[in-house]
């Protein structure tokens, strides 16, 4: 569905808060590095399987998608218990 789309920026920005590679993402998602290579510089959309799972992936690790409310679409970090 719509709202579990992500798009290439909130990709880059998630990558970014976790220190990750595409590499890394790839592999945490189970997606091949040209798959998330692409889609990330616009080039294509991945099929709505793999999308979903490059989500999940940045989700498990504590992105946390902001749904676009007028201010953009955007990520953040978790809070993280205890503190």
């Amino acid at each position: 569905m719509v709202d579990s789309m992500i798009n290439p920026p909130q990709s880059r920005a998630g990558r970014a808060l976790l220190n990750w590679t595409q590499t890394q993402l790839a592999e945490a998602s189970r997606t091949s590095v040209s798959t998330i290579r692409d889609f990330e510089s616009g080039k294509r959309a991945p099929m709505p399987n793999n999308l979903e799972a490059i989500r999940r992936a940045l989700e498990s690790a504590g992105v946390e998608f902001i749904p676009e409310n007028g201010g953009g679409a955007g990520v953040r970090l978790k809070k993280s218990g205890g503190g």
